[in-house]
C-alpha cells in the first residue's frame, strides 16, 4: 500500500484532515467543507503521501461518540472532493457502515481504531473490497500495571486471527501500536522505545504520535505547541522499524524525514 516516493528509502507520510468539532488538537478547524478542502489541498502542497480523513474523535479523553448517520453527513460535503486532489485518502471510523460508503466515494484504504474487533463487519468488508486495512491497538483504558508490550503484541495477534478468517490479505495488512489510546505517557513511549519488537509480525508499521499527550509529561505543552516532541518521536519510530508517519504538521516532518534519510545515506 505504500505509495512511490520521491526519496526512495523515505517512509510515508499520513496527513491528519479531521472533519469533527472536538478532536484534541484542531477539533473544530476543519469542519466546514470549504475548509476540510483547503486543508487538504495544504497537506498535499506540504507532501503528504497519502491523507487520513475522520470525521469521529477517537481522543482517549472527553470525546462523544456518534452515529454513523452523523458521521456520514459530516463526512459527505468533502469526501469526494478530497479523493479528487488525487492522492490516496484513509477513512478513519471504526464502523464498517462509514468505511463502506467512504470506498463507494474513493477513499482506498480503511483505518480501524479497535484492529477489526469492535465492529463484526468491518474484516468481511475490508476482505471483501480487498482495500489495505490499518490495525491499530487499543484499549478502553490505561493500565499503568500491564505489560504494554506484551498487549499490543496479543492484541495484534487477535486481530490477524480476525483478518485470516474473513480473507483479508496478509500484504494489506499495516500495524499501528496505537500511541496514546489506552496507554499512559510512559507505556506511549515504551512503545515507541521498543517498537523494533513488533517486526516480528512481518508487517508494514504506521506510528502517529503528533502532538500526543506524552510529550506534554516530558515538557509541559499545549497541543499545538508540540512539533518538536513530534518530530523526535517519529525520528525514533523510523528508526525503530515504522514505514508509514502520521502526522498534523506535514510540510515539518517531511523536512525531517528526508534529511534525516539523506544523513543516513553518508553513513
Amino acid at each position: 500500500m505504500l505509495p512511490a516516493l520521491p526519496c526512495g528509502a523515505c517512509p510515508a507520510v499520513m496527513g491528519v484532515l479531521n472533519v469533527t468539532p472536538d478532536s484534541f488538537s484542531d477539533g473544530g478547524q476543519f469542519i466546514a467543507p470549504e475548509q476540510a478542502l483547503a486543508r487538504a489541498r495544504t497537506l498535499v502542497a506540504e507532501g503528504a503521501d497519502i491523507i487520513d480523513i475522520g470525521a469521529e474523535s477517537t481522543r482517549p479523553y472527553g470525546s462523544q461518540p456518534i452515529s454513523a448517520e452523523d458521521e456520514l453527513k459530516r463526512l459527505a460535503p468533502v469526501l469526494a472532493d478530497v479523493v479528487a486532489l488525487g492522492i490516496p485518502v484513509s477513512i478513519d471510523s471504526m464502523k464498517s457502515e462509514v468505511v463502506a460508503w467512504a470506498l463507494d466515494q474513493g477513499a482506498t484504504i480503511a483505518n480501524d481504531v479497535w484492529g477489526l474487533q469492535r465492529d463484526a463487519g468491518m474484516a468481511k468488508l475490508v476482505a471483501g473490497r480487498g482495500v489495505p486495512v490499518i490495525i491499530m491497538h487499543n484499549r478502553e483504558r490505561a493500565d499503568p500495571a500491564i505489560d504494554i508490550m506484551q498487549d499490543v503484541a496479543a492484541f495484534f495477534s487477535r486481530s490477524l486471527d480476525i483478518a485470516a478468517k474473513a480473507g483479508i490479505s496478509f500484504d494489506r495488512i499495516v500495524l499501528d501500536p496505537g500511541i496514546g489510546f489506552g496507554k499512559t505517557p510512559e507505556q506511549s513511549m515504551m512503545v515507541l522505545a521498543r517498537l523494533a519488537e513488533l517486526s516480528v509480525f512481518g508487517l508494514s508499521m504506521l506510528v502517529g504520535a503528533s502532538r500526543k499527550r506524552f510529550i506534554s509529561t516530558v515538557v509541559p505543552s499545549e497541543p499545538q505547541q508540540r512539533l518538536g516532541g513530534s518530530i523526535a518521536a517519529h525520528l525514533i519510530a523510523v528508526q525503530n522499524g515504522a514505514r508509514i508517519i502520521r502526522t498534523h504538521d506535514v510540510a515539518e516532518t517531511v523536512q525531517a524525514l528526508r534529511v534525516a534519510t539523506a544523513i543516513r545515506g553518508q553513513q
